[in-house]
């Protein structure tokens, strides 16, 4: 590793690992990404939920589930869960152990629980370990979840961490452990002036200061709209919680997950690089 604690958090969408056109799992993502994984490096994965749906229209002819969508969502990504490490052990290099880390917003609004997950962090890190980290959605029922965020609100007076979104996660587990990089892999290049003209990716923002590098963002978010499937808070919340890393000394990148991890750390790949300067 680094002079840093760590060296990068990476964050992968649902979408990114999902071939939408025919409602499959993209393996040869899984297996580039799995490839490059080492001791040093985090990864937060989404997409327990949409495979879990993937998996179980697979053993039952096609059909979803129906009924509450906070109960399907629980079923989903408890099946799904399962073969997201399956597949992340399939591809990632044997002399390498995987730890999965089911997390909840509770663990980072408590000091106790947060110090216990960043040694668990540190001692992976040390023992030839990759963590594996997902929000807990088989046990967080959203109701319930809210009326803790709203208490939390009520009583702290720092910032509440929802873990609405892994983008908030990755964000939060990179301060957690001190990483230089978080790298927030999606189905673009990065983020666009206009989506519609890939010449117009923006591929470097640097800031001298806290205020300079908000300022940019804040600029760069106005040209933020959708999000690549329903529920997901596309490349706004990207840019929001990459504010707190940034503001930590960690540079962030926003890159396509086609691409080697190994290349993107490198600068060899085209994607949106964001860094405060010091």
């Amino acid at each position: 590793m680094s002079h840093f604690d760590f060296d990068a958090v990476i964050k992968i969408g649902s979408m990114a690992l999902i071939r939408r056109g025919d409602n499959d799992l993209d393996y040869n993502i899984f297996s580039r990404l799995a490839h490059d994984l080492r001791p040093g490096y985090i990864l937060v994965s989404s997409g327990a939920t949409e495979i879990g749906r993937i998996d179980y229209m697979k053993r039952n002819g096609g059909s979803e589930l129906r009924g509450d969508i906070e109960e399907i969502k629980t079923d989903y990504s408890a099946q799904g869960q399962a073969v997201l490490m399956e597949l992340y052990r399939q591809f990632v290099d044997p002399r390498y152990s995987i730890r999965q880390v089911l997390v909840e917003h509770s663990h980072f609004n408590d000091k106790v629980k947060a110090e216990h997950i960043r040694r668990m962090f540190y001692r992976a890190a040390n023992q030839n370990a990759i963590p594996i980290v997902n929000y807990n959605d088989p046990v967080s029922n959203e109701e319930n979840r809210k009326m803790e965020i709203a208490a939390l609100r009520r009583q702290e007076a720092d910032e509440v961490v929802e873990c609405i979104d892994n983008d908030e996660t990755a964000a939060v587990v990179t301060q957690l452990v001190g990483a230089e990089k978080l790298v927030i892999l999606t189905t673009t290049e990065g983020i666009y002036r206009d989506v519609n003209d890939p010449s117009t990716l923006i591929e470097e923002v640097r800031g001298s200061s806290v205020e300079e590098i908000n300022a940019k963002i804040d600029e760069m978010m106005q040209y933020c709209n959708g999000a690549s499937r329903v529920g997901a808070a596309g490349a706004k919340a990207k840019l929001t919680f990459a504010r707190k890393p940034l503001e930590c000394g960690s540079t962030v990148m926003i890159a396509h997950a086609k691409h080697r991890i190994s290349d993107i750390l490198a600068g060899k790949v085209r994607c949106t690089v964001l860094r405060l300067e010091k």
